[in-house]
């Protein structure tokens, strides 16, 4: 996992899922975490794929060295959107081995993250057993009602 790089296609892919979403439709499990900019204090916008694991609420960043997870952690506290509806959240960052069954549980739980992991090299397989070796790579948060 050495010099993971976003494919050239994701800035454009995400500014028309954000675009999508703030007409008001729904993008599937798609929502869109606004944060402000750790430099500019701007809002910034990122579409993600939350999944629950025991009645909470998480997301995996995609990338180590993420922009957005950056101004996430910075942050604290973000706005949570899908289509229409927003709710503000705490923003918590979970320890490696906190985030060790979260990564199983995204192996089953978000294909098109274990798509994008293993397009990206990341994984293999996407086997649990994978993802939960990640978690001294991966940043995982885990979304609390404010």
């Amino acid at each position: 996992m050495t010099d993971l790089r976003p494919p050239r296609f994701l800035k454009p892919m995400n500014k028309l899922m954000i675009a999508v979403q703030k007409l008001g439709i729904p993008t599937g499990p798609a929502m869109v975490l606004t944060v402000p900019g750790r430099k500019s204090g701007q809002p910034r916008s990122t579409p993600m794929t939350p999944f629950e694991v025991d009645g909470e609420l998480y997301v995996v960043a995609g990338y180590p060295g993420a922009d957005w997870a950056a101004n996430a952690r910075a942050a604290g506290t973000g706005t949570l959107s899908r289509g229409r509806r927003s709710r503000e959240v705490r923003i918590v960052e979970l320890t490696a081995e906190q985030a060790r069954p979260v990564l199983r549980a995204f192996a089953t739980e978000v294909p098109v993250g274990v798509g994008f992991a293993k397009r990206s090299g990341m994984v293999r397989d996407g086997t649990p057993d994978e993802f939960e070796a990640l978690a001294d790579r991966m940043t995982v948060f885990r979304f609390d009602p404010v």
